[in-house]
């Protein structure tokens, strides 16, 4: 069914399903098929995924990798450099990434004269994260090139169109009370 179903119009120039095809696939076969109603919601999801995985991957295949960094290595650094310093569970909620991620990372990023961690002065038994000066000018300089390809990928879009675009997400994301939403927030 599924060769039916491309030969139909789902299908990119080389035969093979690109990823439009696919969700155009997708939406059809689990409305027929399996009745699934929520055509849209998929497709809304399937997208947004879509299009931070795209971005994501060349941010840091052009921009990170090439720094000698990682996409989560830059999250953790780029928290630090603006909120820091910073307890490791407060960079976690930041960054979205689970505690245990932020301290095996940390690690790494201490090695490497990035980060610093130093007992905290108020509570002995906390430590905080903060920039080394060489983590500091790294982020500087790293930034600069990201912000350059931020600027390229958004510049497809109207100044208008990229402000509607944040409001659009930060209302689905903040309006999550409706029901049960896991994450780390």
């Amino acid at each position: 069914m599924a060769g039916n179903d491309l030969e139909q119009g789902a299908t990119s120039r080389a035969g093979e399903p690109d990823f439009w095809s696919f969700i155009e696939l997708a939406n059809r076969r689990l409305a027929t098929e399996y009745g699934f109603p929520h055509r849209l919601a998929t497709e809304v999801l399937l997208t947004l995924n879509r299009a931070s995985d795209v971005v994501t991957y060349d941010l840091e295949a052009a921009v990170h990798r090439p720094r000698g960094l990682s996409w989560s290595g830059f999250r953790l650094l780029f928290v630090t450099w603006l909120a820091g310093p910073l307890e490791p569970k407060r960079a976690a909620t930041l960054t979205g990434m689970s505690r245990a991620a932020v301290s095996n990372l940390s690690k790494r990023l201490i090695a490497d004269g990035l980060l610093a961690r130093t007992p905290d002065e108020h509570d002995g038994r906390s430590v905080r994260l903060s920039l080394t000066e060489k983590g500091h000018e790294t982020m500087v300089e790293v930034f600069r090139a990201q912000n350059e390809r931020e600027h390229e990928w958004t510049s497809v879009l109207t100044e208008t169109e990229q402000r509607i675009l944040i409001m659009l997400l930060n209302k689905l994301i903040t309006n999550r009370d409706q029901f049960d939403v896991r994450g780390r927030h």
